[in-house]
């Protein structure tokens, strides 16, 4: 649920730097007035549509899969290779989840802003880093966890797809 929850918050995000976008497109160019924070706020919420949206994209295997190795392995091979590709994956996701939580405490404790004239807290941008990636990290242990359980396939592979049915 938390996974769904965060593909609903990157799609509000996408959806809210869209609206965003055509805001800035009729303030400046059929109004003549200047944006401020409009740029800056599409490339955050975008960014942070990415950071936080990756938990739902892996839970839905939505990322991009080259199932050629895969394809020629048999079901032990195929497992092994799930299980190495989720346990490196987790690590480097703990990694940045713990330096982008450095990032968005020194930005926090510092008071750091952006350095245009709307000088937004860069705490609020840089806590979809460890956020995102922290969720990210609860999602591989989640996909780890069903796979040692036989509640997934390794690569979601049938017998049909993996010729052995033939």
């Amino acid at each position: 649920m938390l996974s769904t929850a965060c593909g609903v918050v990157a799609a509000v995000l996408v959806g809210s730097a869209i609206f965003v976008v055509c805001q800035m497109v009729v303030m400046r160019y059929f109004l003549k007035a200047s944006t401020v924070w409009q740029t800056e706020f599409v490339v955050f919420s975008l960014v942070a549509a990415t950071f936080i949206g990756s938990p739902y994209v892996l839970m839905v295997k939505g990322h991009v899969n080259v199932d050629l190795l895969p394809h020629y392995l048999g079901q032990r091979g195929r497992y092994f290779l799930a299980m190495t590709a989720n346990l490196l994956g987790l690590f480097f996701c703990l990694i940045l989840t713990s330096k982008g939580y450095e990032f968005f405490h020194e930005a926090l404790v510092d008071g750091r802003t952006t350095d245009t004239i709307w000088a937004l807290p860069l705490w609020i941008p840089y806590l979809s880093i460890p956020v995102g990636f922290g969720l990210l990290s609860l999602q591989y242990v989640a996909d780890i966890l069903a796979l040692v359980s036989g509640h997934d396939i390794p690569f979601a592979m049938d017998a049909h797809s993996q010729g052995e049915g033939e």
